[in-house]
């Protein structure tokens, strides 16, 4: 692994070469998405057949009440058990991120306001095929039921005979989904966003995926609302002398071994910790059954950063802006405050980022690709709109009215003009205020 100096022109090379290549995949995606828009379930089942090698016929999209129904047989109770554990504790974080409608009336009869109403209709993308991301369903699924939305529409691909995973039909019972596609890759994300006659068109696409995936959320945000465009997961971890090297090591490779693109950063002023953690990710690599993905994740995109202080390490930290951020220090409450960048933090030694992962509650789509320093988790706000509420009185527009004048008039736009200027000469004459405001 990479030892890098906090100086060193190698540590601007790293922040700056996290983001997914999306345009290497551009018009192949751009085909995949006219074709579904144009051709509907059969070029939907098309083109599965040919990229995930899977024969679907349109009557086959639909995954039913009796498939999920028989998945609940084919896992067993630790697993239902965990999955419900782990979705009261989401389902309880996200319902504190509940907001009200508001109305504020005047004594002049202005009544300025706002409406916070749910979406109609979302669609979660989950990954799918060889792998099965239950973890995925809740964190997606659950903030869009606290939110209220009534149509969660579920898409993930099945593997090649056309079976979706018993441990992701389950959680999508769990969570509140109301309906299931199986379909994945660009092709899902197409028919979410345009609909097809099988899959009806949704308000917004949330949820991870490949780069074909990512590249067509880019490319139907307008027809849609999309979450964030996710890139390969990181985790930035800032230790000092009190942390233990086979945590820093163990918490490295659990990101590593995501996807031979993910990044694992320790950051530190204590070189020593930096060589300990180094020799055991070598003997951790070889007890791990995804030790070719790790490894190569972690000679690639992994990195060790030296700096001076600690207070240095939390600063490139904050440059990073990483998705997930450990701080695995003697007093992680001392420095949480100095931190602006991440999409997650986790405080103290037994705070591992797998704890956010699967169960504490917290969402685990974050911001990627140092985003995090303008995004946010994927949050019950996520499947929110705001609608601003205006009611003036006919005393708070005579009030208002020549500020009004003088900025339409201002910018040449005499028809807005004329509809407030229509009004004041009403109520120059004289008119009852409570005709006005009828």
């Amino acid at each position: 692994m990479r030892i890098i100096k906090s100086e060193d022109k190698a540590l601007f090379e790293l922040l700056q070469g996290r983001t997914a290549d999306l345009e290497k995949v551009e018009n192949v995606v751009k085909d995949i998405i006219s074709s579904v828009r144009d051709g509907g379930d059969d070029q939907l089942c098309a083109i599965t057949a040919r990229f995930d090698g899977t024969a679907l016929t349109p009557s086959d999209l639909v995954v039913s009440e009796a498939e999920i129904k028989a998945a609940y047989q084919k896992v067993n109770d630790s697993f239902l058990a965990a999955l419900r554990v782990a979705a009261q504790n989401i389902r309880s974080y996200h319902s504190r991120q509940l907001h009200n409608s508001w109305i504020d009336p005047q004594p002049d009869g202005t009544l300025l306001g706002q409406l916070i109403t749910p979406l109609s209709r979302v669609g979660i993308y989950v990954p799918g095929g060889k792998a099965a991301y239950p973890s995925s369903v809740l964190m997606n699924a659950i903030p869009a039921a606290v939110a209220g939305v009534q149509q969660i529409v579920m898409v993930t691909p099945p593997d090649r005979r056309g079976a979706v995973n018993p441990h992701t039909l389950v959680a999508a019972a769990e969570a509140g989904v109301t309906e299931i596609y199986r379909v994945g890759g660009a092709q899902a994300v197409a028919a979410l966003a345009y609909g097809t006659e099988t899959v009806a068109r949704v308000d917004k696409i949330v949820g991870p995926g490949n780069i074909y995936v990512t590249a067509a959320k880019r490319q139907v945000f307008g027809a849609v609302d999309i979450d964030m465009l996710a890139g390969p997961s990181e985790v930035l971890i800032v230790a000092d002398d009190s942390a233990r090297p086979e945590f820093v090591a163990a918490d490295m490779l659990s990101q590593a071994e995501h996807d031979e693109l993910a990044s694992s950063i320790l950051v530190t002023p204590f070189a020593e910790l930096a060589e300990q953690v180094q020799q055991q990710i070598t003997r951790q690599l070889a007890q791990i059954n995804r030790r070719n993905v790790a490894e190569k994740s972690i000679n690639e995109r992994g990195a060790m950063i030296i700096t001076a202080t600690l207070d240095e390490a939390v600063k490139v930290a904050n440059s990073f802006a990483p998705e997930h951020l450990e701080l695995l220090v003697a007093d992680p409450y001392r420095w949480l405050g100095s931190v602006n960048n991440a999409g997650a933090v986790f405080l103290g030694h037994f705070s591992p980022e797998p704890v956010g992962d699967y169960l504490a509650g917290p969402n685990h789509v974050l911001p990627t690709g140092g985003t995090a320093r303008f995004f946010s988790p994927l949050n019950v706000d996520t499947f929110m709109k705001k609608t601003s509420l205006i009611g003036y009185s006919a005393r708070a527009l005579a009030r208002d009215g020549e500020h009004i004048l003088t900025l339409a008039d201002t910018e040449g736009l005499d028809a807005h003009a004329a509809s407030v200027r229509c009004r004041l000469a009403v109520l120059a004459n004289g008119m009852d205020n409570s005709e006005t405001t009828e």
